[in-house]
C-alpha cells in the first residue's frame, strides 16, 4: 500500500519547488483565463443556456487543459487542487508541495477572473452553481463521479508506468475527458471538477452560491481515483518520492 509523502516546510525554499510553483501558477491562471473568459462570451453573446454555448465552453476548456498539461513538464500542470490531492493520495507528490500548490492555484485563478473583469469593462464573471432543480447531494454526487473521472484517466493516461500505447497522448487524452465531463455535468452541477476554476469567479464576482459543493465533490472524487488506481492498477510499481522517515 502507497504510503503519503509528508515532506517539508522546507521545500518552499528549494529551486526545483519555486519554478515548478511559477509553472504551476502560469498554466493555472492561463486555464481559467481562457475557460471563464469563454464562458462569459458564450453568455455575451446569449449562447450560455445553448447547447452550442456549452460545447463552446466544453471545447475551450479541454483543449487549453490538453495544451497547458502538455506545457506544464516542470510543474505536472496540475491545474487543479483536485489533480493534486489525487496525486497526493498516490504519493506521487508530498503534503506539503500540495499546500504550496493549492495556495499558488487559487491564487492564479483569483487574478486571472481579476483581470477578465478588469479587460470586460466590470463585467461579472459567471460562477459555477448548480441548476435550480439539483439539490446539494446530487450536486456532490455529480462533482465526485466527474471529478473521479478525470483523475482515474491522469493516472491511467500519464501516470501509470504501463500506459504503453497511450505514452504522450495523456494531456490530450484528459483535455477530452474534460470536455466530455463539461458537457455531460455542465446543465446540471456545472461540472467545475475543479475547486480553483469555481473559486476564481465566485472570489471576482464576491458570489458564493453553493461553492461549498465544488470543494467537497472534486475533491472527495481526486483522492478516491488517486488512492484507488495507485493501489489496485499500478500493482507496486510506485517509487517512493521521499525516504520511509518523511512518510505517514
Amino acid at each position: 500500500m502507497v504510503r503519503i509523502a509528508l515532506g517539508s516546510i522546507r521545500e518552499a525554499t528549494q529551486p526545483d519547488c519555486i519554478r515548478a510553483l511559477v509553472v504551476e501558477f502560469i498554466v493555472t491562471f492561463l486555464f481559467v483565463f481562457i475557460g471563464v473568459g469563454t464562458a462569459m462570451a458564450s453568455d455575451k453573446l446569449d449562447a450560455g443556456s445553448t447547447m452550442a454555448g456549452l460545447f463552446a465552453v466544453a471545447m475551450a476548456h479541454g483543449l487549453v487543459v490538453a495544451v497547458m498539461i502538455s506545457g506544464g513538464h516542470i510543474s505536472g500542470g496540475h491545474l487543479n487542487p483536485a489533480v493534486t490531492l489525487g496525486l497526493m493520495a498516490g504519493g506521487h507528490i508530498t503534503v506539503f508541495r500540495s499546500a504550496f500548490y493549492w495556495v499558488d492555484q487559487l491564487l492564479a485563478a483569483s487574478s486571472a477572473c481579476f483581470l477578465l473583469v478588469y479587460l470586460t469593462g466590470g463585467e461579472t464573471t459567471p460562477i459555477i452553481s448548480l441548476a435550480s432543480d439539483v439539490g446539494y447531494l446530487q450536486g456532490v454526487i455529480w462533482e465526485v463521479v466527474l471529478t473521479f473521472t478525470l483523475l482515474f484517466s491522469v493516472y491511467a493516461t500519464i501516470v501509470d508506468p504501463k500506459k504503453g500505447a497511450l505514452n504522450g497522448l495523456g494531456p490530450t487524452l484528459v483535455g477530452f475527458v474534460v470536455a466530455a465531463n463539461i458537457l455531460a455535468g455542465g446543465a446540471y452541477s456545472g461540472a467545475a471538477i475543479n475547486p480553483a476554476r469555481a473559486f476564481g469567479p465566485a472570489i471576482a464576482s464576491w458570489d458564493w452560491t453553493d461553492h461549498w459543493v465544488y470543494w467537497v465533490g472534486p475533491l472527495t472524487g481526486g483522492g478516491l481515483a488517486g488512492y484507488i488506481y495507485e493501489n489496485f492498477f499500478i500493482e507496486g510499481a510506485h517509487v517512493p518520492l521521499l525516504a520511509a522517515e518523511d512518510t505517514f
